[in-house]
């Protein structure tokens, strides 16, 4: 491995990194992750950090990793929820959207440019990762799907990685509406969904060998990079352990105990 991603890191541009359990735990940095970060910035390395985790603004994701000496001005955040608003922008512009998410998260959108609403009669449901859930807004959203909108969720990761313990995360939301009503998204835009390495990969006008998807998660983070034919690297500081890896049909190019250790193969 040590020669093979030594090549690699040669001609990849772009570091997409998850962020929980790739980088910290909670408000916890894995390991001395702030002078990694800046190693492959010195490297020529570009940074993006690719999230499935739509329960904050981009805002809020950039103030928190300037707090952890994560951010540069080079960096870019882009998350499940704004891989939302380019497909329902490219899809179906103009639609009314009602969303099951954070305030926050809300506001983010609306200043995308969806047509956000709380009408029970909207065109698009739109599931995120909501924090603030109540059973009310639960219920509403299921009314929602129910009276005729289309169902589309950001992400389908089951739990958000913790130091205590792991949290429930959106597809738990998406099991207990499945398990209550029947009711199934008809599009998942974030990993492992190619959407948002489709888009990237149009915008920077690159070639897939061109990135390197880092994280922590096989059913995500690595399967999508694999299925957007990035180079992709599974740490194990997060969800992953040696056994479902074993166990798991998809598999990471390289695997690294943290991202910390890339330092050695430079």
């Amino acid at each position: 491995m040590k020669n093979d991603l030594r090549k690699a890191l040669e001609e990849i541009e772009y570091f997409l990194l998850d962020m929980d359990g790739t980088i910290y735990l909670s408000d916890d940095p894995i390991g001395d992750m702030a002078n990694t970060l800046n190693f492959l910035r010195e490297k020529g390395k570009k940074i993006i950090y690719l999230t499935n985790n739509s329960s904050k603004n981009v805002i809020k994701y950039v103030e928190k990793l300037k707090k952890l000496n994560f951010y540069a001005d080079s960096d870019e955040v882009y998350s499940s929820a704004l891989g939302a608003v380019e497909y329902i922008t490219d899809n179906y512009k103009g639609q009314s959207v009602h969303v099951l998410g954070t305030e926050n998260v809300k506001e983010e959108l609306k200043n995308k440019g969806l047509n956000v609403t709380e009408s029970l009669h909207a065109d698009i449901a739109l599931l995120t990762y909501d924090v603030e859930l109540t059973y009310e807004k639960l219920c509403n959203f299921v009314k929602c799907i129910n009276n005729g909108a289309k169902y589309f969720a950001t992400h389908p990761d089951a739990c958000c990685p913790n130091v205590e313990v792991f949290l429930p995360d959106a597809g738990s939301f998406i099991k207990m509406i499945e398990v209550s009503n029947g009711f199934t998204p008809e599009v998942i835009i974030g990993k492992p969904s190619t959407v948002m390495g489709d888009n990237l990969m149009r915008r920077l006008n690159l070639t897939p060998n061109k990135f390197i998807m880092v994280g922590d998660r096989l059913h995500t983070d690595i399967k999508f990079g694999v299925n957007c034919n990035f180079y992709t690297m599974l740490v194990m500081s997060g969800e992953t352990t040696k056994e479902v890896l074993e166990k798991s049909p998809t598999k990471p190019d390289f695997i690294l105990d943290s991202l910390n250790d890339v330092k050695n193969y430079f």
